[in-house]
């Protein structure tokens, strides 16, 4: 039974604890040395990338799985069907990446940027995110199936068809960004801030909600579909 709320009414807590005790999430600091270009011609199985700047790089098709990132810089890459499963990406911004079907199953983002990205069937099934970023941009059928969030905040981005199902959400804000047919079945859910997204539209797993917090005017929008998840029938 899904449920869609159009405002997320007046704005959440700023400091830690937030409005009404919300924990709120710790965000990435990022500060990266001076970098060096990347001059290879793809990506390496279990490469080490560290303190590289990827500039507008076509990584279209490469094939890196396992490979680790450390203090890096991707601007502008092209990401389509490239294979990174398993990869791990600490103390890197991402900025401008676009793509379709990036397979980024069971990685691991840590201290992680995520800048106006254009991504389509991202794969992060399994993933481990811990104090991550991801601000702006679209992310279209993001499978965050069984991941696992720590301290990671979407903010002013869309995420279309995002499914959670059986993911951990702990200390996680949505600022100011559109959920589309989101999938929260068999979610758990710890100190989830939903109070300012502009478009709330879960389609699965509106029962999953214990453990968010969201504001009046989103209770009054969800309540058709509390009611009908626990058999209330409204009528006037």
């Amino acid at each position: 039974m899904g449920g869609m709320v159009r405002s997320g009414g007046s704005g959440g807590g700023t400091g830690r604890g937030g409005k009404g005790g919300v924990a709120e999430a710790r965000r990435p600091e990022v500060r990266l040395p001076p970098l060096v270009a990347f001059e290879g011609g793809g990506l390496e199985p279990d490469g080490d990338y560290d303190g590289l700047r990827f500039d507008a790089v076509d990584l279209a098709d490469a094939s890196g799985p396992g490979a680790r990132f450390m203090d890096c810089a991707l601007d502008g890459c092209a990401l389509d069907r490239t294979d990174l499963v398993r990869a791990r990406f600490i103390d890197s911004v991402l900025t401008g990446v676009r793509g379709v079907g990036t397979d980024l199953a069971e990685v691991s983002l840590r201290d992680v940027e995520i800048v106006d990205a254009r991504l389509g069937g991202v794969q992060m099934h399994g993933a481990v995110l811990e104090r991550v970023l991801v601000r702006g941009g679209k992310i279209d059928y993001l499978n965050l199936r069984k991941a696992r969030l720590k301290d990671v905040v979407f903010e002013g981005c869309v995420l279309s068809e995002p499914d959670f199902g059986g993911a951990h959400l702990a200390r996680v804000e949505f600022r100011d960004c559109v959920l589309k047919r989101a999938d929260f079945s068999a979610v758990r859910m710890e100190a989830v801030d939903l109070r300012t997204v502009a478009e709330l539209d879960i389609a699965r797993g509106v029962e999953r909600l214990a453990g968010a917090v969201i504001s009046p005017s989103q209770l009054m929008e969800l309540a058709p579909a509390f009611a009908a998840q626990i058999g209330v029938r409204v009528e006037a």
